[in-house]
C-alpha cells in the first residue's frame, strides 16, 4: 500500500501512535493526521467539519488509501459505563452513538467516495468487543455497546455500497483491544492484556496490511470478532 493515510481522531492516545507509527512507515506519501485540534480542525460530530476537510483532502491527499476512525466516547464527568439498566441516560446514551456510531458514518459518507479507484485503499473504525451482539455475556455498559454494534452495521452495510463503486476498497472495524489511554484505562483490571498505544497501533496496521475482507470485523490479532 502506499499514498496518502489519513487518522481521524490524532490527539487521543491510539490516534497519535498510529499518526506516529504511520509516519515511521516508507511507503506513506503522507500521512495526516486530524482531530479538533488540528488545521483544519475536525469533529467527529460535527458534519460541517467533515465536509470541510474532506474538500481540503482532495487537494492535499488526492491518492487516499487508508483512513483510520481512531475516535470514542466511553466516559466523561457524571458519565460513567452503566452496570444496570437503572442507570440509563439520555444525554449520555446520545453522546455515545454521537461519537461512536453517527460520527464514523459521517465520516464514511465524506471519505469513502474519496478513496483512491487505482489501488488498494482501506477504511478502518475502532470499534469494541463487547459492540459484539454474540459475544456479549456479561452485560452492562449499555450505550457503549450498543454504539459500537451500530458502528459495526454501519461498516458492514457501507462495504456492500462500496464494493459496488469501488470494488478494490475495504471498509473494516476493528477491535483494539486494552489499550493504556483516557479511554479505557481507568477499567483495566488484573489479569487483562493492556497494550501501550504504540503497540497497539502496530498491531492495528499490521491487521490492516491484510488480507481483508471488506465489511469484516477483526480484532487486534487478526481474528474475526463475533457479530
Amino acid at each position: 500500500m502506499s499514498g496518502s493515510a489519513l487518522v481521524l481522531g490524532a490527539a487521543g492516545g491510539i490516534g497519535a501512535a498510529l499518526v506516529a507509527a504511520l509516519g515511521a512507515e516508507a511507503r506513506w506519501r503522507r500521512v495526516i493526521g486530524l482531530s479538533r485540534r488540528g488545521d483544519p480542525v475536525v469533529d467527529i460530530t460535527d458534519e460541517a467539519s467533515l465536509a470541510a476537510a474532506a474538500a481540503w483532502l482532495d487537494a492535499e491527499a488526492p491518492d487516499l488509501a487508508l483512513v483510520v476512525v481512531a475516535t470514542g466516547f466511553l466516559h466523561a464527568g457524571r458519565f460513567q459505563p452503566e452496570k444496570a439498566m437503572r442507570q440509563l441516560d439520555p444525554g449520555h446514551m446520545a453522546q455515545s452513538f454521537a461519537v461512536n456510531a453517527i460520527g464514523p458514518a459521517l465520516a464514511m459518507k465524506h471519505l469513502l467516495p474519496r478513496l483512491r479507484r487505482d489501488a488498494p485503499a482501506v477504511f478502518a473504525a475502532l470499534s469494541a468487543r463487547v459492540g459484539s451482539i454474540g459475544d456479549n455475556r456479561l452485560g452492562g455498559w449499555w450505550s457503549y455497546r450498543a454504539s459500537k454494534a451500530a458502528l459495526n452495521q454501519l461498516v458492514r452495510t457501507a462495504a456492500v455500497e462500496l464494493r459496488r463503486s469501488n470494488p478494490g476498497a475495504a471498509v473494516v472495524a476493528i477491535h483494539p483491544g486494552t489499550v493504556d489511554s483516557g479511554l479505557s484505562s481507568p477499567f483495566s483490571k488484573a489479569g487483562l492484556e493492556v497494550q501501550p498505544p504504540a503497540e497497539a497501533a502496530r498491531r492495528i496496521l499490521d491487521v490492516l496490511a491484510g488480507p481483508l475482507e471488506s465489511g469484516g470485523f477483526y480484532d487486534h490479532k487478526g481474528q474475526p470478532v463475533p457479530w
